[in-house]
């Protein structure tokens, strides 16, 4: 049985096209498609309903220390109100998920992947000690508001949320509603994440949505936008097999952290550079590749998969991203998609495909 989010209602009401996701029903497109509100959220706003996410909160005596010990990042350095983003390793150095962990006066929040959550918070409450206590935040919806437009849509309601910059948060009313809201998203734009009880989700969705600027975003455009902006999407880029080095996160491990699952072979990659690592693709065809596609050298040698793919309407052409042998992983190097039967020219190009426009 597939569970609905809070605004499922809200959804059918605005024309939403709904599928089966990660358990969930959710949009994943409106009566315009998937183009054009991609295209909205690059030069207006966008409003994302991401209720099928994880939330919970983790508090107690060192519990910053006891995260930092499951993830290769620093969490003990994050001050109240910053996010850092992460990975929860394995003892291969794989990556169990990737989260978002945020400091607020009570604890620690963290925002996993929908997939993902059963098996993370069961993670969490394994290793966590019994200084430390999990609640899950099944009561709360999150929604984010992404684009030019976000920040000047968000002035209208809370000056304190519209001044904050990248990866910071605050806790804030929005037209009489508490909230948390943070300068963050996954589409590379500027933008907000907003996570809000779910008694008042479709309060603050209709507040929202009652601006011009503003139209629903479903799932479809929200993976268009995050692979232009060269981000990893759990499943495709980043898995259990998929250590942060090789995915291209090098910049989230903490320098001489060593004490957190998988270390030994990610500080050796680290030191060594990994067998392979995630690149762009620019794809020089009309035909988009997609996830699992073969990457093949000039002597058909196999030396890579497509991890994502597909159009980029602000490209008006077909972009990927893949996980290469690193030998052939330089920017500029020639290579060929294989798609049923066709060999498709590509080309390694630098990620990401759309400059990020956070606000530092």
């Amino acid at each position: 049985m597939l569970k609905q989010i809070p605004l499922h209602a809200l959804h059918l009401e605005l024309g939403a096209k709904m599928v089966a996701f990660s358990g969930y029903q959710m949009p994943i497109q409106y009566w315009d498609g998937i183009v054009r509100e991609h295209l909205h959220c690059r030069s207006q706003a966008g409003f994302f309903d991401i209720s099928h996410m994880g939330q919970c909160m983790v508090s107690g005596d060192g519990v910053a220390d006891e995260l930092e010990r499951l993830t290769p990042s620093d969490i003990t350095g994050l001050k109240s109100g910053q996010q850092k983003y992460t990975v929860l390793t394995n003892s291969d150095g794989g990556s169990i998920d990737d989260i978002i962990i945020t400091r607020i006066g009570s604890g620690l929040v963290l925002v996993v992947n929908a997939a993902c959550k059963e098996k993370d918070f069961q993670y969490l409450s394994n290793r966590l000690s019994d200084r430390c206590q999990l609640i899950e935040l099944t009561e709360q919806a999150l929604f984010a508001l992404q684009g030019p437009s976000a920040a000047t849509i968000m002035r209208k309601f809370s000056a304190m949320a519209s001044n904050l910059p990248f990866m910071q948060a605050c806790e804030t009313g929005l037209g009489g509603i508490q909230c948390t809201v943070s300068r963050s998203g996954y589409t590379g734009e500027d933008g907000f994440e907003i996570s809000v009880a779910a008694s008042h989700a479709e309060a603050l969705a209709r507040l929202l949505l009652s601006e011009n600027d503003v139209a629903p975003i479903g799932l479809g455009a929200r993976d268009t936008l995050r692979l232009e902006a060269g981000l990893c999407l759990y499943g495709h880029e980043l898995n259990e097999t998929i250590t942060p080095v090789e995915a291209g996160l090098s910049w989230l491990i903490k320098k001489g952290h060593t004490d957190f699952p998988g270390a030994d072979k990610i500080i050796q990659q680290l030191q060594q550079g990994p067998e392979k690592i995630r690149v762009g693709l620019s794809i020089d065809s009309k035909q988009p590749v997609r996830q699992g596609s073969v990457i093949i050298n000039d002597n058909d040698d196999i030396i890579g998969h497509v991890t994502s793919g597909s159009y980029a309407p602000s490209l008006g052409r077909p972009v990927a991203m893949a996980l290469l042998n690193r030998s052939h992983a330089a920017i500029g190097t020639r290579l060929y998609a294989s798609v049923r039967g066709q060999q498709i020219p590509a080309t390694v190009t630098p990620l990401p495909f759309v400059p990020h426009r956070y606000q530092r």
